[in-house]
């Protein structure tokens, strides 16, 4: 019994973790359409080392750039409702962020600033427009401290879900338990990737609160009131630290949870379709 005891305590603390970071696995399903879309793959010069960047391109190569970023943990392919069936006369690309994906070999990476940093290539002007880029959960702060970053190179901002209120971000116990050394090897890598970028986001955010003011293209919030990973109370928290020229939308969805890509991803498409036909 003390043996088969001891074998269940690293699947207790995997499962805890599992529900500590709120995983979209159940949602993430593999689509074969999108498995056989052409990938790009470069490199990005990082403070300590160079990341290497996957990504998924499809639609219009002439068209205004759409690029899509995932949460934590995630990857390229849970954008496979907008990289299947892509909206026409737009340029589709879906990154594996640094640490996720096809780009995981680069290990986990907390900082905004270098996550954003692996967007930059990718901003390019396109029939006139800027990018557009959408960003759900984890990747809300990231696309918005790309705007900030690159405020001249960022035509629109659809932030769904957004964790970017720093008084909102907690840590369990468990997650600074499973971070420690040897023990951390018990967690599969995308989630450990995951929780070793959770732990410092509230530093994150508040670093990223004191450049919001730099945004300067039109934003699109959308976010459901029962979502029971990333609080709704976020949008207030955004509204109130965007600057008066980003022009701000917001798309109260009641009643909703958290998985806005996988649920509702018409209400996206019709973000990124009125954000394209802003002057």
């Amino acid at each position: 019994m003390p043996a088969r005891r001891n074998r269940l305590i690293p699947l207790l603390l995997l499962a805890l973790v599992c529900s500590a970071l709120g995983g979209c696995f159940a949602y993430a399903q593999r689509d074969p359409r999108v498995e056989a879309l052409s990938r790009i793959s470069y490199t990005v010069d990082a403070v300590d080392d160079k990341h290497p960047i996957s990504a998924i391109v499809t639609g219009d190569p002439e068209g205004r750039r759409v690029i899509y970023v995932h949460g934590t943990p995630g990857r390229a392919e849970d954008w496979s409702a907008f990289l299947a069936e892509p909206a026409p006369g737009l340029e589709h690309v879906a990154i594996d962020r640094p640490g996720f994906g096809l780009s995981a070999a680069t290990g986990a990476v907390p900082s905004l600033h270098e996550q954003a940093a692996a967007i930059e290539p990718l901003l390019v002007q396109r029939q006139g427009g800027w990018a557009i880029l959408v960003g759900h959960s984890l990747g809300g702060p990231i696309v918005a401290q790309a705007a900030a970053d690159y405020p001249d190179r960022v035509g629109g901002l659809v932030i769904v879900a957004g964790a970017l209120d720093p008084d909102l971000e907690k840590v369990l116990l468990i997650q600074r338990v499973v971070n420690l050394p040897l023990l951390d090897l018990l967690v599969p890598t995308p989630l450990r990737h995951a929780n070793r970028e959770l732990i410092p986001l509230e530093r994150e955010l508040r670093r990223l609160g004191e450049r919001l003011d730099r945004i300067a293209c039109p934003v699109v919030i959308i976010h459901g009131t029962k979502d029971s990973l990333v609080p709704y109370e976020n949008v207030a928290y955004l509204c109130d630290a965007l600057p008066p020229r980003a022009v701000v939308s917001v798309i109260t969805l009641d009643g909703v949870d958290h998985f806005l890509p996988w649920t509702h991803p018409d209400v996206i498409r019709g973000a990124i379709e009125a954000l394209n036909e802003t002057p």
